[in-house]
C-alpha cells in the first residue's frame, strides 16, 4: 500500500480563502438580487498598463516568426527581464547582480518551494498573524513552527527574542494581513538576530510598490549584512496587475552560504538554481516579454498610476474607520486596513454579519492566525466605484 504523506492531516480542511468563497457562494444563490462588493482577496481590478499590453504583444509576435520564435526558456528566466529587475534594484539604491534574480510565476510558488532547499527539523519561526501559505507549506513537511505575537501592542511588528533560537524566519513588509511595514533599524534588528543564529530570512516584499514613505526600505538588500542571510521574493501581481498573467521573481544572493553537518560549504543560490533547472521549466516567454515592459520609464510610471489608484482606495476606507472611531492598521504603504471588529465580535462573526447585513466581504483575521481573532482585512483593489458603495453601506451599519 503507497504511503502518505500524513503531514497533510495536520492542516485546517480549508485553505482560507476556500472557505470565504464557500461562503459567498451559498449568500449569493439564497439571495440572487443582492450585490455583493468583494473586498475580501487581494485580487487587482485594473487592466494591464498600454505599455505591458505591447510588451505581451511583442512576445506573441516574436513567436509567429521563425527567426524570432522561443522554445524553451532558461528555467532562471530570459537575461532581459533578469537585467530590467537588476536595474529597478539600482534606481532604488540596491546592488543584485543577474545571476541573483530567478523569474518565477509569483511569490506564493516560490515561498512556498523554497523550503525544498531545507531539511525538516529546522525551526520555523512565523509571526501570528501571517499569510496561510508560510504555515500550510512548512505544515506539509512536518517542520516545527514556532510562533511570534504581532499583535496591537507592538503595532503589529513584532522583534525577535534572543532567547529564541529559529532556523527559517519568515518576514513580509508591507505585511499582509495587517499592513504594517518595517523600517530600517528594525529590519536591522532581524538581520542581526539572523546572522547571530545562523538562520535565513525569508523576505516576501510583494507589496513594495506601495511603499510611499522613504524611511521604509523598499527591499531587505538595503539592510547592512542582509545578503549573507536572507532571500527576498518579490511579485508583480501588484506592481503590475500580474495576478492572473503570473509573474514574480526571487533574489538568492551569491553571499549566501551554509555549512552542512558533514562540513561542507554549500551556496543556496546554486541549490536553488539546481532546484528550479529540475522542477521548473520557466515562465513563457510571452509573459517575460510583458514583464520587462513594467520596468521601463513609461511602463513604471503607468502602473504606478494603478498603484496610486489602489492607495486611493485604501485611504477612502481608512478614512471610514478613523471616523467611526475604530482602530486600524495600515492603509498607508499598504493596499490592506487591519482592522479592529467592533463590538467586541469575533472576525468569523463580523464576516457573516457583514455579508448579511451590507453585502460586503472581507477577509476574517482568525484565518490569519490566532492573534487575528479579533481583527478583519478590507483590501484597496476594488474599484473606485464599489469601494465608495462599499464604504456607504459599512458607515451606515457601524
Amino acid at each position: 500500500m503507497a504511503k502518505l504523506n500524513e503531514n497533510y492531516l495536520d492542516l485546517k480542511d480549508s485553505y482560507l480563502f476556500s472557505e470565504i468563497a464557500h461562503r459567498v457562494n451559498a449568500y449569493s444563490a439564497a439571495n440572487p438580487d443582492k450585490k455583493i462588493i468583494r473586498l475580501g482577496i487581494g485580487d487587482v481590478t485594473r487592466p494591464l498598463s498600454p505599455e505591458v499590453i505591447e510588451g505581451l504583444h511583442k512576445g506573441v509576435d516574436d513567436m509567429a516568426s521563425s527567426d524570432t520564435f522561443k522554445g524553451y526558456g532558461p528555467e532562471q528566466g530570459y537575461e532581459f527581464l533578469r537585467n530590467a529587475i537588476v536595474d529597478y534594484y539600482n534606481r532604488n539604491c540596491v546592488n543584485i547582480d543577474a545571476k541573483e534574480v530567478f523569474i518565477s510565476d509569483g511569490a506564493k510558488s516560490d515561498t512556498g518551494n523554497i523550503t525544498d532547499l531545507f531539511d525538516k527539523d529546522n525551526v520555523i519561526l512565523i509571526p501570528d498573524p501571517v499569510y496561510p501559505v508560510y504555515v500550510d507549506t512548512n505544515t506539509m513537511n512536518g517542520r516545527k513552527i514556532t510562533y511570534i505575537n504581532a499583535n496591537a501592542e507592538n503595532n503589529f511588528l513584532p522583534m525577535p527574542d534572543p532567547n529564541v533560537h529559529a532556523d527559517i524566519i519568515y518576514i513580509c513588509s508591507p505585511n499582509n494581513p495587517t499592513g504594517a511595514a518595517y523600517n530600517k533599524e528594525q529590519l536591522k534588528v532581524w538581520v542581526d538576530y539572523a546572522l547571530a543564529n545562523d538562520a535565513i530570512i525569508l523576505y516576501d516584499s510583494a507589496y513594495e510598490c506601495f511603499i510611499t514613505d522613504p524611511e521604509l526600505p523598499k527591499s531587505i538588500f538595503a539592510i547592512e549584512g542582509a545578503k549573507k542571510c536572507a532571500i527576498e521574493f518579490c511579485s508583480l501581481s501588484k506592481t503590475a496587475g500580474f495576478t492572473g498573467t503570473r509573474c514574480g521573481y526571487t533574489i538568492v544572493p551569491m553571499d549566501l552560504k551554509v555549512m552542512t553537518s558533514r562540513g561542507v560549504e554549500m551556496s543556496l543560490n546554486a541549490m536553488w538554481n539546481r532546484r528550479q533547472s529540475t522542477k521548473f521549466n520557466g515562465v513563457s516567454y510571452i509573459v517575460q516579454s510583458g514583464a520587462a515592459a513594467v520596468f521601463t520609464e513609461e511602463g513604471m510610471a503607468q502602473c504606478k498610476a494603478n498603484v496610486a489608484y489602489y492607495q486611493e482606495n485604501a485611504k477612502i476606507i481608512a478614512e471610514c474607520f478613523a471616523k467611526k472611531g475604530i482602530r486600524y492598521y495600515g492603509g498607508v504603504n499598504s493596499p490592506y486596513i487591519w482592522f479592529e471588529c467592533p463590538n467586541g465580535m469575533e472576525s468569523w462573526e463580523f464576516f457573516d454579519y457583514l455579508l448579511n447585513e451590507v453585502q460586503v466581504v472581507g477577509t476574517p483575521g482568525a484565518g490569519f492566525g490566532e492573534n487575528g481573532k479579533y481583527f478583519f482585512r478590507l483590501t484597496g483593489f476594488g474599484s473606485r466605484e464599489n469601494t465608495l458603495e462599499a464604504v456607504a453601506r459599512i458607515e451606515k451599519l457601524l
